[in-house]
């Protein structure tokens, strides 16, 4: 199986080597588009730590001397350079937290999704405004932490509110084992390379938008009914807006699953690029697959693909027109962190 590869000069020329060697191996394509599988092994947050090489910790908790998350990031120094740890204790942290363009290298740890938690009551017509985590900072690494917007129903219902659980619009940012709550528009994955390693989220309308060049690792994506509109959600509404523009969503061996209906993208822009391979499509997932609705451009110019998917959602009779099925030379661009130049900065991925 595949395993974490860390940013190690022998570890890359290996890697480099299998995936050589799988090209030419008989049955060399289905082998090779079986490395984005995830395997046994976890990347943890001692193993994060350990690769950064971080020398500080600032610690937040209520019996600590950061109160809150954002007064730990808040104590970061402008223009850091060095790799700093601010590692939240088990709990929920209320507030909103911003890390701001200035503060790059902070690894934000909590103690795993189910543990530790921030959460932020935030709703507006604006989304970045609304957003209760938000990463302008460049070089940033999360572990472990669910972000939540808890905004209240009657506000969410209003179809002109947004409520995002996290903004990212650093460039080499990364999320491990990570969760995203919010009605609608949860993750606003602004623009920069990002990779989301084992993440769960959660949504209905546009959940997962934005300019970002993002790798989906493992990723776990529900579903949820929305009361605001008859107009069915959609999971991605990727906003790619020129042929040489590199931005684009790729979501590798994941699953989608929940209540309701949805599309798997929205075009928002005349070269949204959305990529979903390997991934079980549950019968959330509308028959025509991709929506149009609110764009009134063209499509010729769009890709929204699918490749090696499975499930009651990846059947391709009832799939728009301008949709498109990668074969294995099509799709092998977008199977490997080589999409967002992954080696050079992840500390640790999967293939």
């Amino acid at each position: 199986m595949a395993r974490p590869c860390l940013l190690l000069p022998s570890l890359l020329l290996a890697a480099a080597a299998a995936a050589l060697l799988l090209s030419w191996a008989p049955g060399g394509a289905l082998a090779k588009s079986k490395l984005a599988k995830k395997s046994d092994d976890i990347v943890n947050g001692p193993l994060l730590t350990e690769k950064l090489g971080a020398k500080r910790t600032l610690i937040v908790g209520p019996d600590e001397e950061f109160k809150t998350v954002q007064s730990a990031i808040d104590a970061v120094p402008a223009g850091n350079s060095e790799w700093i740890i601010v590692h939240l204790r088990s709990g929920l942290h209320k507030g909103k937290v911003t890390i701001p363009a200035d503060k790059p290298f902070i690894f934000v740890r909590g103690n795993g999704k189910g543990r530790t938690s921030i959460s932020h009551e935030s709703a507006s017509a604006d989304n970045a405004e609304s957003a209760a985590f938000t990463v302008n900072a460049d070089n940033v690494i999360v572990f472990g932490i669910s972000f939540r917007n808890s905004a209240r129903v009657g506000l969410v219902n209003n179809q002109e509110i947004r409520s995002v659980s996290a903004m990212v619009a650093g460039d080499k940012v990364a999320f491990y084992h990570c969760a995203f709550y919010s009605p609608h528009h949860t993750l606003f994955d602004s623009a920069g390379r990002h990779y989301y390693e084992s993440c769960y989220i959660q949504g209905n309308i546009d959940f997962i938008f934005g300019g970002g060049q993002s790798i989906f690792q493992c990723p776990e994506i529900f579903v949820k009914p929305d009361r605001r509109t008859e107009i069915l959600g959609s999971i991605t509404a990727q906003d790619r807006k020129a042929e040489d523009d590199t931005s684009g969503f790729v979501f590798l061996k994941g699953k989608v699953y929940g209540v309701g209906e949805v599309y798997l993208g929205r075009v928002s822009a005349p070269n949204s690029r959305v990529i979903f391979a390997d991934t079980y499509l549950s019968k959330t997932i509308n028959p025509a697959g991709w929506t149009s609705i609110g764009y009134t451009g063209g499509t010729e110019n769009v890709m929204l693909a699918e490749f090696n998917c499975t499930g009651p959602g990846s059947d391709a009779a009832k799939r728009v027109s301008w949709s498109r099925r990668f074969t294995m030379n099509e799709a092998d661009k977008y199977l490997t962190v080589d999409f967002i130049n992954g080696k050079e900065w992840l500390p640790a991925f999967y293939y």
